[in-house]
């Protein structure tokens, strides 16, 4: 018998639960013909969601119908133009929660991990992102292609923003209702396409939140293969408007503003450490007065002095990955 996947030991797993208190949840999903998968996000969603909205982009094959016959509270809106950007706009607009969580239609993601993204947001964090690479975290789905990619700009945008993402192109994610308005997406208006419409979105997101003054936290998570379908991403062109955001985002005023303050920051480290060691400096101190010589003594061995031993390195770690300081 096989070993079952991530993702069957996840369906056959109790149904999960917010806690009871938790503010209310928008669940946000983008869709494009994504009916034989949009089932299974929706019957794995943790009780207590305040409202799930799905952002259809003109389906042909009845995901609408599908996801209305699963929930009759379901919220179904309509993207104004194409693409992901475009829908998580759309979506993010139209939630009335205080969380909003944006979460895959393919069945790529597990909709139980909803309630660790909550968690986090309750322990103090204004943004949450799932990484595929840190302990717990994972992806069957990744080629090695995209896998050396994202390394690539995920490098790029933390020496750039000085962040330190672990896993820069990944979706999923969770945030307080209130830090939408640092991430700045293009409106949902207009019928012309904008930069930030496509999957370049969670590279513009992610870079926004890590220099808007907020608290920015990753969560580990695992990505499985869709369930059925083939994927709308494609890595060389996808990858290419990934740089053109990176490079866009690197000359606003926001971006500039967090690079002088980390120059201003090195440099006070710098002063700081050339004036302990001027405090440290030897005191020169005068010549001791002549003293009559003493008659000579035999002075016992003295045993050779240990080594000092060597000071333990200790190593701190911490979750926050950007944003406010």
């Amino acid at each position: 018998m096989p070993k079952p996947s991530k993702r069957d030991v996840a369906s056959s797993a109790s149904v999960t639960v917010l806690p009871a208190d938790c503010p209310r949840v928008s669940v946000v999903i983008p869709t494009k013909n994504e009916a034989k998968n949009i089932g299974w996000v929706l019957e794995r969603l943790p009780l207590g969601v305040f409202e799930v909205i799905v952002v259809d982009g003109r389906s042909v094959d009845g995901t609408v119908e599908v996801a209305r016959g699963l929930r009759d509270d379901i919220v179904i809106v309509d993207q104004t133009r194409t693409g992901k950007g475009n829908a998580l706009a759309c979506g993010f607009a139209a939630a009335r929660g205080d969380i909003i969580v944006m979460i895959d239609a393919d069945g790529s993601m597990d909709p139980a991990e909803i309630v660790s993204f909550v968690g986090e947001l309750l322990a103090g964090a204004d943004y949450v992102k799932g990484t595929r690479f840190s302990l717990g975290g994972g992806s069957s789905d990744i080629t090695r292609i995209r896998r050396v990619g994202n390394a690539a700009l995920n490098g790029l945008v933390n020496g750039l923003y000085k962040a330190s993402f672990t896993d820069l192109c990944y979706g999923y994610n969770a945030f307080w209702a209130h830090a939408v308005k640092h991430l700045e997406l293009p409106t949902p208006a207009g019928r012309e396409p904008q930069t930030g419409d496509g999957f370049e979105v969670e590279t513009m997101m992610n870079i926004r939140a890590a220099i808007a003054p907020l608290v920015v936290r990753e969560v580990a998570s695992y990505e499985s293969d869709r369930l059925h379908g083939v994927s709308n991403l494609h890595a060389v062109r996808d990858g290419l408007r990934v740089l053109r955001v990176i490079a866009k985002e690197y000359g606003t005023p926001a971006a500039r503003a967090v690079r002088s303050a980390a120059g201003r920051s090195t440099a006070a480290r710098a002063g700081r450490s050339t004036a302990a060691r001027a405090d440290r400096a030897p005191v020169k101190r005068p010549a001791p007065a002549p003293t009559l010589p003493l008659p000579a003594m035999r002075q016992p061995p003295v045993p050779p002095r240990r080594p000092a031993a060597e000071p333990t390195e200790s190593s701190t770690f911490t979750t926050r990955v950007g944003g406010a300081r």
